[in-house]
């Protein structure tokens, strides 16, 4: 599967603050054999960030974007936003499950307004800004990301398929 991720932050894109989780999602990303095919880090500018996000997904650069920073509360904040504006689809099931996941480590799960959505056949996921958290959700989420993407992009059609995390069989076989 490949793989573009982006961050938005302000601080990362002006260099006063290294970005983490951008690169953290990279090593995950690779370590479970997706290919990463982009980085970006960029300001937290709505605009700036639909455009990048097009871009990936209208050229058919990636699979999937994964993205990370500006879900949260702040004024600054717009990935949601930006997801939503350039999504044809929404995929709303990814960030409830990624919330729900994540409240048995934090409650501020609950303050995370990440979004997910598609736009041609790319999957678009708002991941946590935070490297903690992201270690905690993608590899939770990121087996169901490319059962989704495959389905997406018609390199699948068993939508039946087991899709248990450890693999118990459901007798639906």
């Amino acid at each position: 599967m490949r793989v573009a991720v982006i961050t938005s932050s302000d601080s990362g894109a002006a260099g006063t603050r290294e970005d983490k989780s951008g690169p953290l999602i990279q090593e995950i990303v690779a370590r479970l054999g997706g290919q990463v095919v982009s980085y970006a880090l960029l300001p937290d500018e709505q605009e700036e960030l639909e455009k990048a996000m097009v871009c990936i997904a209208d050229e058919g650069l990636a699979d999937l974007i994964l993205t990370t920073g500006g879900t949260g509360c702040s004024k600054r904040d717009c990935m949601p936003e930006a997801t939503a504006a350039i999504s044809q689809r929404n995929v709303p099931g990814i960030p409830e499950a990624i919330r729900a996941y994540s409240m048995q480590f934090t409650g501020r799960a609950m303050l995370s307004r990440g979004a997910a959505g598609i736009r041609n056949e790319t999957m678009i996921v708002n991941l946590p800004g935070s490297p903690k958290a992201i270690q905690e959700v993608l590899e939770y989420i990121y087996p169901h990301l490319e059962h989704g993407v495959e389905i997406l992009t018609g390199a699948s059609f068993d939508c039946a398929r087991d899709a248990h995390p450890h693999g118990a069989s459901h007798g639906k076989e």
